[in-house]
């Protein structure tokens, strides 16, 4: 099978405040949107996507109209420590300060409005215990 996208979609029950949270911190704008979805793509870069849904949609199956739980999305920026600071300056709920990781990441943590977590991630080079898990060319694009 040829995969031709990827995106992940929050199902909540806060879908305006979520909308804004990733509108306003990572700065994607809407290129689909109802009542009860909203399709978002990063302005930087048309590959970015997300998507936030009403839990309770008629188009999710029986016994899953739930809002997330147990998700923690991934978003790799270009200078984190100024994400950092964007995100204090805002009062957002930061749920992990700024640190780094010797698996090869500097990042932080904070929840959505729909309390999901959102890592923002530098990576970083890890350390010689952890770099040997790496591929080659892997190590080399973070170590650069």
């Amino acid at each position: 099978m040829k995969l031709t996208s990827h995106y992940t979609v929050i199902c909540t029950a806060a879908l305006a405040e979520t909308r804004a949270f990733y509108e306003s911190f990572f700065d994607f704008a809407p290129a689909f949107e109802s009542d009860w979805y909203v399709h978002l793509t990063s302005r930087s870069d048309s590959r970015v996507n997300l998507a936030i849904m009403d839990h309770s949609h008629p188009t999710i199956p029986d016994g899953y109209r739930k809002p997330a739980q147990g998700m923690l999305l991934n978003f790799e920026v270009e200078d984190v420590d100024a994400a950092f600071e964007k995100a204090k300056a805002a009062g957002l709920n930061i749920r992990q300060a700024l640190r780094d990781e010797d698996f090869g990441q500097r990042h932080f943590i904070m929840a959505d409005p729909s309390g999901v977590l959102v890592d923002v991630i530098k990576p970083i080079a890890p350390s010689a215990e952890f770099a040997a898990q790496y591929q080659a060319d892997v190590l080399e694009r973070i170590s650069s």
